[in-house]
């Protein structure tokens, strides 16, 4: 960090700035605290910049702080236990800055210098000091039970004195306006018109959101945002899963610190009776403070996060935030999956005034799931856990009552007076007068999706025929993920744990064909597969109950997708035109192929003695075998063609041998290899390759073995196995024979 206002040089800066680099952490720490108890802030202000800068970091990189965001207690307790003590809500920092603050002294520390928080690899999230500092902050100055804490004491025998009541001579930016100072607000002391002495602390509660939303959701005031959606911007803002979490954090805690609201205080009514200000505070916390912020930085992250599994970050913020229920004091006993908990129509006002943060966020979700590979079990995850929180029952009535209330047309409600619908002004500060509760819920709708997003914009209802035709793609895409997976799932099945070893011996036939795309599902095994299919299966039942979708609908769907099998049993190929130089995939067929919903069958249709040399044949010994039947193809290439051409049982045993099955019996998709095919003949050759094979190998080797143990010497096992062998060449001449005049 810096700050633009350097202090004049003391010697007391340079005997700490000193003793940083000389002495060991814990000792440096020791004389902090004992510095910040004995000296006077005349003297502790000019220490105070450098202190920050010394545990958060420098913008020049020259102090790297302590590197909170790394530190875990697992991994280093003692240096650990330090900084949480130093810097703990009632440590030795707070003590410090309570006591510049009782002399009135001032530290402007512009937005501009916000970084946004940088990643920490390999590190648990959850673990680190800077994430468990936030979180009692948090308990600490927004707490959930009794009341905002005083200040500390700053002396062994007595309290600091509090600053006298402060009210703004300068009041806060707009939230709507990017401004270059983080709290643009000078105290001033003056008398109090509040009689209530929580009124005098109330602010410090305020400060802290305030400083945490500046940190975290800077970026996402309206007019930078903005600029970031410009394509002129030069730069683009990209949160990390690192900041996503800790806003989580943040608005798991705000969901709490409001829902601490007894049930007299949260009601409507209750505006109208003396309140305290911590009461107020707790009542307006989320739409005054976050609300527009959040909204702006999830439609960022919904428009720009990468399409992977990473974005359960960004989802599980967004899903916290829709439910304030389940941090409720009073909240039910969590349901099973067969009966989810109903959600309360107490909750009806807060999905009404956050109706964007749950219709349009929604459908940005929609068109996000159908660019995803649902097959993945981590997408599926994600599909199903939005699937699973839209469904509980009686949301999707609130969020339809909301959107029915915003499209409710103004002239049928003529008593009301005329109104403009503007941006809440977050001026003053937040023991400034509160304005009269509007009980209209038609026009408080109104006013939160205009103050979002302009009395100008196109607002796409959620159960409007538009997000039920993605809703309608969304399951037809999970019909096709589920067979996919299914068939990834009967291709594995078939293929067991050993058969990669068989086939490097060469006892498993020859495949040439293609098989399915890599994915998720190869590294995680059929308990992948069997999650995969469960997340789809009960997502698209959830969506069936959200959207009110009949069986016949789903089922049409399964029929549309074009995966019924042919009469082999195998899939359709993708959906093609056949042109002059073979098949052209159509934009459909495209779709097929990359989800894994078709594919083509692919085998070799050369020249069998001319394929590249498998990894269970000896390569060495194949291009020998190839050199010495091609040599005896050519010398006895008449002898071989007059035998083939008899009609006895010695042609038919030679053609068995001497001749391939037969390119034209291949199923050849291309019709240009069907011409070339067509006008290309050959006759009767010998092939040997099939020597060249581990799989022959290790057969005649286990063959000698076994008769070895019944002293069967090389000599006689030999002529057992080929006048085996001939006996089944035999008979298979003559069943090959038999089919031939079967045939039509």
């Amino acid at each position: 960090m810096a700050f633009p206002h350097l202090q004049q040089p003391s010697f007391l800066l340079a005997s700490l700035k000193a003793d940083s680099i000389n002495k060991p952490f814990a000792q440096q720490c020791q004389d902090l605290v004992k510095v910040i108890e004995d000296f006077p802030a005349k003297e502790l202000h000019t220490i105070f910049p450098w202190l920050v800068e010394s545990i958060f970091g420098s913008l020049d990189g020259v102090l790297i702080g302590w590197n909170l965001r790394c530190l875990q207690g697992r991994v280093n307790p003692v240096e650990y236990s330090i900084v949480m003590e130093f810097l703990d809500p009632g440590g030795p920092m707070m003590k410090l800055v309570y006591k510049l603050q009782a002399e009135d002294y001032k530290f402007d520390f512009p937005v501009s210098y916000l970084p946004p928080l940088p990643v920490s690899l390999h590190v648990r999230t959850s673990d680190c000091a800077y994430f468990i500092l936030v979180d009692r902050y948090l308990s600490w100055f927004l707490p959930t039970e009794g009341s905002v804490p005083p200040p500390l004491s700053s002396s062994p025998g007595g309290t600091s004195p509090s600053p006298p009541p402060r009210t703004p001579a300068m009041p806060f930016a707009s939230y709507g306006l990017h401004h270059t100072s983080l709290l643009k607000r000078h105290i001033s002391h003056q008398t109090s018109v509040n009689a209530d002495p929580a009124s005098h602390e109330i602010w410090r509660s305020e400060t802290l959101l305030q400083v945490f939303v500046e940190m975290w959701l800077h970026h996402y005031s309206l007019e930078m945002y903005q600029k970031m959606q410009s394509p002129h911007a030069k730069e683009s803002f990209t949160p990390t899963e690192e900041h996503v979490l800790v806003v989580r954090l943040l608005l798991k805690h705000l969901h709490a610190f409001a829902n601490s609201l007894k049930p007299e205080q949260a009601s409507p009514s209750a505006h109208s009776h003396a309140t305290s200000p911590l009461e107020e505070f707790k009542r307006a916390a989320v739409p005054r403070f976050v609300q527009q912020k959040l909204y702006l930085f999830l439609q960022h992250c919904f428009g720009h996060w990468p399409l992977d599994a990473s974005f359960r970050a960004v989802l599980e913020m967004w899903l916290s935030y829709l439910q304030p229920w389940r941090y409720a004091p009073d909240k039910q006993a969590p349901g099973s999956d067969s009966q989810p908990r109903c959600v309360s129509e107490k909750w009806a006002p807060f999905v009404q005034e956050n109706l964007l943060m749950y219709t349009k966020l929604f459908v940005g979700f929609l068109n996000r799931a159908l660019r995803t590979d649902l097959v993945s079990p981590k997408h599926a995850l994600m599909v199903f856990r939005v699937a699973k929180v839209f469904a509980q029952p009686n949301l999707a009535e609130m969020i339809q009552k909301g959107e029915q209330l915003f499209l409710e047309p103004e002239l049928v409600i003529s008593h009301r007076q005329h109104r403009l619908f503007t941006a809440p002004t977050f001026t003053g500060s937040f023991l400034s007068p509160w304005p009269p509760a509007v009980t209209d819920a038609s026009f408080k709708v109104k006013n939160h999706v205009y103050s979002l997003e302009g009395q100008d914009c196109k607002y796409t209802p959620m159960f409007g025929p538009e997000a039920r035709t993605l809703v309608l793609r969304l399951a037809q895409l999970i019909t096709q993920a589920k067979h996919t997976a299914k068939s990834i799932s009967d291709q594995c099945a078939e293929s067991p744990a050993g058969h990669s070893f068989l086939s490097w011996l060469g006892f498993s036939s020859m495949d040439t064909n293609g098989s399915y795309p890599a994915n998720d599902l190869d590294e995680m095994g059929q308990d992948s597969v069997r999650k995969t299919d469960e997340y789809l299966e009960k997502a698209l039942e959830y969506l069936r109950q959200i959207f009110r979708l009949s069986e016949a609908q789903l089922r049409q769907f399964t029929l549309a997708l074009g995966t019924t099998q042919d009469e082999n049993g195998k899939k359709q190929l993708p959906d093609c035109i056949v042109g002059e130089d073979g098949l052209i995939l159509t934009p459909l067929g495209r779709y097929q192929i990359i989800n894994g919903l078709r594919r083509f069958e692919i085998e070799y249709q050369g020249d069998p003695e001319l394929q590249p040399i498998r990894s269970y044949e000896i390569a060495s010994l194949v291009r020998t075998l190839f050199r010495l039947s091609s040599a005896i193809n050519r010398r006895f290439a008449g002898q071989m063609a007059a035998l083939c051409s008899r009609d006895d049982f010695l042609g038919s045993f030679c053609r068995y041998h001497l001749t391939e099955p037969g390119l034209a019996s291949r199923h050849l998709l291309s019709p240009v290899v069907r011409r070339q095919v067509a006008g290309y003949t050959r006759g009767p050759r010998l092939s040997l390759r099939f020597l060249g094979s581990y799989r022959t190998l290790v057969s005649l080797l286990l063959a000698f073995l076994v008769a070895s143990l019944f002293c069967v010497g090389p000599l006689p096992c030999t002529l057992l196995l080929t006048l085996g062998y001939v006996l089944y060449a035999s008979a298979m001449t003559l069943l090959t024979e038999r089919g031939k005049l079967h045939q039509p």
